[in-house]
């Protein structure tokens, strides 16, 4: 047989009559070894995926997400487009407070300061006949604490003293003891030290008021303590106790101790300008009532009409085994001021109104009641102690916010708030009834 290549005219032509003999017969046999480019993901783009994928992979004990390696892909399934990473939102966390820093401010909006202005050498508040004050001076914002033998009362900054306290026997006449706040923290501004109350913890007395925080120019709470009631209080803190930086501000802080003896301290967030309301807070205190433990809870806000433009002033007590809420709501210095309930399921809440009207507002005898406080009398009963402005004289510099005592019953889970109390009599001013 006749050699078919020595047929070809040249050596070019011998080989390229192998190549096309020899070249089918290999690609046939790597035709099973032949990749799909079309499902491939190229390089630049797996990286992403893979860091991607690795950052969120589930954790198969349930508690959320972990960083583990991304495993190799099996070779017994085929390679899938990787869909794009979802985010999933965080639930959110408890409110708690940012370091009070001047970037995280928002302003609250303007209102009249609380501070009452210094007294006029020998000139003494209207005080008309009827009046149901007790003590028929300045003394906004009062609380009220029995302790060593005597009641003691606490009330927001009059002129240059920082804590006026007062003491009686009972309740009914008061003298004055003099300025209990003897020292601010450094971080703290002059001048503007509100609602301060009192809670005994072991042999010390811890204080809770309101303060200027000079770096962010905001109100907020901290706390001072003393070995006596009537104090000198110290304030060593280094920062505030509560400063809601996101939410306006901090004030208005009122001391609740359960049956079981856990404390509690409830305040107001001041709002701000673009539309937070005013808001009523609580949470546990720690066993020393100088630090704050556990959630924070919300138990009210601004709602009702006439509780505009603000609710502040908190303050609870156990009634008929029910958590009564007290708060004040609407402008203090003008007769609209009025005290609002709630009943709460506990010391955190939640809370219901009881009515859509106050359950004390302003009558012949006090006009602008508010910055309540409940008093526990020796016998366990409670009363109610506030202030209000003579009705002849509301607001600054004519008027004074004075201390009044009045009457608080309960029938069967239905609050009442009385006339002044006269050690144990009911006398006048009817009483107005709260659903319970």
């Amino acid at each position: 047989m006749t050699n078919l290549t020595s047929r070809l005219p040249t050596r070019h032509a011998r080989i390229a009559l192998v190549l096309f003999l020899v070249v089918p017969l290999l690609a046939a046999g790597a035709r099973g070894a032949t990749v799909d480019e079309s499902r491939t993901v190229p390089l630049e783009r797996a990286e992403p995926e893979r860091r991607r994928t690795r950052a969120r992979t589930p954790d198969p004990a349930g508690g959320g997400t972990t960083t583990d390696p991304v495993a190799a892909p099996s070779t017994s399934a085929p390679p899938v487009t990787t869909p794009p990473v979802q985010e999933v939102a965080a639930p959110p966390p408890e409110p708690v407070d940012a370091p009070p820093t001047v970037a995280a401010v928002k302003r609250p909006p303007p209102r009249p300061d609380r501070t009452a202005p210094p007294p006029t050498a020998g000139a003494r508040p209207t005080v008309s006949e009827g009046s149901e004050a007790v003590y028929a001076d300045d003394f906004p914002d009062p609380f009220v604490l029995r302790a060593n033998g005597s009641w003691w009362a606490f009330s927001t900054q009059v002129g240059l003293d920082k804590m006026p306290v007062l003491r009686s026997d009972d309740l009914l006449r008061w003298e004055r003891v003099g300025d209990g706040l003897a020292r601010m923290p450094s971080w703290a501004a002059c001048c503007h030290h509100w609602a301060p109350s009192v809670l005994q913890r072991g042999t010390s007395f811890v204080l809770y008021y309101t303060t200027r925080h000079r770096a962010t120019d905001l109100q907020c709470i901290s706390r001072a303590v003393s070995p006596l009631p009537q104090g000198p209080y110290v304030d060593s803190s280094e920062a505030p106790l509560i400063c809601q930086t996101d939410r306006g501000g901090s004030i208005d802080p009122s001391p609740f101790v359960g049956a079981d003896g856990l404390a509690y301290l409830l305040w107001k967030s001041e709002g701000t300008l673009d539309g937070e309301p005013t808001r009523l807070w609580a949470q546990r205190l720690r066993e020393d009532g100088q630090s704050l433990t556990g959630p924070r809870r919300e138990l009210l806000r601004r709602t009702l009409p006439w509780e505009f433009p603000i609710i502040e002033g908190p303050s609870m007590a156990v009634i008929g085994g029910r958590h009564h809420l007290l708060y004040s709501g609407n402008r203090w210095e003008t007769a609209d001021y009025a005290v609002g309930h709630a009943i709460c399921d506990s010391p955190l809440g939640p809370c219901r109104r009881s009515a859509p009207s106050p359950i004390l507002a302003s009558r012949d005898g006090a006009a602008g009641p508010g910055g309540q406080e409940f008093v526990r009398l020796p016998d366990g009963s409670h009363v109610l102690a506030h202030h209000a402005w003579d009705p002849a004289a509301i607001g600054y510099p004519r008027g004074a916010r004075m201390l009044h005592i009045a009457q608080l019953r309960d029938d069967d889970g239905r609050l009442s708030v009385g006339g002044p109390w006269r050690d144990g009599a009911d006398v006048g001013g009817g009483l107005l009834d709260v659903g319970g």
